[in-house]
């Protein structure tokens, strides 16, 4: 099968050189049992990679279930996870199957994995070693067979430093580790995502659609997206549907993103940089707040002539 192809199967939207290196990576590794780690910014889409990892590993007739580890109460995260039996604690009226159980067989993926309590992190360590737990109120180990891939926004190197995540357990989730980068650092996807997203809005909300102005484009590009695939998702949707049947030019927009001339001007500046790394920032912000002064001439010249057509919104082959 070819990356083309790979993509389109899983739903892996991007041309970039990451994300062909990401297919490349799930590619060999899908088919094995290791444990696979995928690190990366809230909303850049991570679990459609897991899900990819699943869909193309032989367990994929099995159950994939997914956890979300900061959403669980630190007080009952365990019996969720690994279960619990009939009157291990008050309100437990029944023997309950967990997380693991439900997934024997399959994948589970626990997403969010920096949030996990270091006292569950030594329970989970154990079944990943050996494929070994206990359910909650009982004194005998039960096996399963379950593939973990594991995901977080947080890093984990500084978590193990500061004593907020066990070394033992990073070290075994490392060995495979795929990053999913950030929409600023792969800004040539972007198109893609917001064709794909809008085809999918449209169509299901039956909306008829003008298409997108270049400017606006641009903007789509350019703009910082600091909650990623996620945000430009939300944005993207929202201004479809209230915007019914119009072109999405330049002015239209910047109402959704926010402020004259978007966030964009707005960056934030990260601690902990090198000096290098920082000037590298103030000149990367600088040139961005340039070419938004740039779109905004532009779009007051093209006021003054027959607008033009926008760019229709079509499917990716």
């Amino acid at each position: 099968m070819t990356r083309e192809e790979f993509q389109r199967q899983h739903g892996i939207i991007g041309q970039s050189i990451e994300i062909a290196e990401i297919i490349d990576v799930i590619q060999q590794v899908a088919p094995t049992d290791l444990t696979v780690l995928i690190t990366g910014e809230s909303g850049t889409g991570k679990e459609v990679i897991a899900k990819a990892i699943h869909a193309a590993s032989k367990r994929a007739l099995k159950p994939m279930i997914s956890v979300n580890a900061g959403a669980i109460p630190e007080g009952i995260i365990e019996s969720e996870l690994f279960g619990h039996e009939k009157g291990a604690f008050t309100g437990a009226s029944d023997t309950r199957k967990g997380y693991f159980e439900l997934a024997d067989g399959g994948t589970i993926f626990l997403d969010e994995i920096g949030e996990l309590p270091i006292a569950t992190q030594v329970k989970f360590l154990r079944v990943l070693e050996n494929g070994e737990y206990m359910r909650v109120g009982s004194a005998s180990p039960r096996r399963v067979d379950v593939r973990a891939v594991a995901a977080t926004n947080k890093d984990l190197e500084s978590e193990v430093r500061n004593g907020q995540f066990r070394g033992d357990l990073f070290f075994r989730l490392r060995s495979i580790s795929i990053r999913v980068p950030p929409l600023r650092e792969r800004r040539e996807d972007i198109p893609l995502f917001v064709n794909e997203f809008a085809k999918q809005v449209c169509e299901r909300n039956n909306i008829p659609f003008a298409g997108i102005s270049p400017d606006a484009m641009e903007l789509f590009q350019s703009h910082h997206w600091a909650g990623n695939v996620r945000e430009l998702k939300n944005v993207l949707e929202s201004m479809l549907v209230i915007e019914k049947g119009k072109l999405i030019d330049l002015p239209t927009l910047k109402k959704y993103l926010g402020g004259p001339t978007g966030p964009s001007r707005n960056l934030p500046v990260y601690a902990n940089r090198t000096p290098e790394q920082a000037e590298r920032e103030i000149i990367y912000r600088a040139l961005l707040e340039v070419k938004s002064d740039i779109m905004e001439i532009r779009h007051l010249l093209d006021q003054r002539e027959p607008a033009s057509g926008g760019v229709a919104v079509g499917s990716r082959s």
